[in-house]
């Protein structure tokens, strides 16, 4: 496990140790690219979640499936960002973006953490335009079995009560109430709870405290020794949770990479809705 936490403050002085990553991306169709050539924290990189965080979609992996480790890999080193050096990141979402590179790196043993607050929260000047780094070696690392699970394992674990499945993303989609036009169907999976990743956020869009965060977890039915399978839209935004069950000490998590884009779009899989009390409570 890196010995990096999985979030910093963006003024500690261990962020002047690494490279640092702008992760902006927008649900709604805005241009990260053009948000981060307008400002950013001086020096930072920006990363193409579409690009460099995920593979081809498919309608059996979702819309954003991992990216092969290789094309990662050759991805990170053309960016500058080097096997061995620290990487933060940080969007203007309250890393619910970012979170998907930093949960990679620290998969994978590479040192990696969010910047806590993200943009909002840089002590000084932003900077403009676009900044490259040299190109760096970066070895391809295999994504780790253990902390991935398909669909057959999370229907599984929800068969069994073998794992706790956390649905990361906001209860009116995790209800059924809003669907994207992305998405085949809406609702949930049968069985997961509802843990909106925001709800990770204090109002001023830092992380809560590890004991808060524990309390949110325990409610939604995680306990100490709990196995717990995190799922979203398309595997990002879960992310976040995992980061913050990390920070919380629950580490015993891992992701469903298809999510609900992959779920959903296969028409043999049930699904439920839920406008009342989220499941769990």
């Amino acid at each position: 496990m890196p010995e990096l936490p999985p979030v910093v403050a963006p003024d500690d002085p261990v962020v002047s140790t690494g490279r640092i990553a702008d992760v902006r991306w927008y649900l709604d169709g805005r241009d990260g690219h053009a948000a981060y050539l307008a400002g950013h924290v001086p020096g930072a990189v920006w990363v193409d979640l579409d690009a460099v965080l995920a593979g081809p979609p498919t309608e059996a992996d979702g819309r954003h499936p991992l990216p092969a480790p290789e094309a990662f890999a050759a991805a990170l080193g053309a960016l500058g960002f080097g096997d061995g050096t620290p990487v933060f990141a940080y969007d203007d979402a309250g890393g619910g973006y970012a979170a998907r590179l930093v949960w990679l790196l620290r998969r994978i043993g590479a040192p990696a953490a969010l910047l806590d607050g993200g943009l909002a929260a840089w002590p000084g000047p932003l900077a403009t335009g676009a900044e490259s780094l040299p190109p760096a070696s970066r070895e391809a690392v295999p994504w780790p079995s253990e902390v991935l699970r398909d669909a057959d394992a999370v229907a599984d674990a929800l068969r069994t009560g073998s794992a706790v499945v956390l649905d990361a993303r906001a209860a009116d989609r995790y209800s059924g109430a809003t669907v994207l036009p992305s998405d085949v169907r809406s609702g949930h999976i049968p069985g997961a709870r509802n843990a909106p990743w925001a709800g990770n956020l204090t109002e001023d869009g830092r992380f809560h405290a590890p004991e808060v965060l524990r309390e949110k977890f325990r409610a939604a039915g995680v306990g100490p020794g709990s196995d717990v399978i995190v799922y979203c839209g398309s595997g990002v935004t879960a992310c976040h949770d995992l980061l913050a069950l990390e920070r919380a000490g629950l580490t015993r998590a891992a992701l469903y990479p298809g999510s609900w884009s992959a779920w959903s779009a296969d028409l043999g899989r049930a699904v439920a809705t839920s406008t009342g009390p989220r499941e769990g409570e």
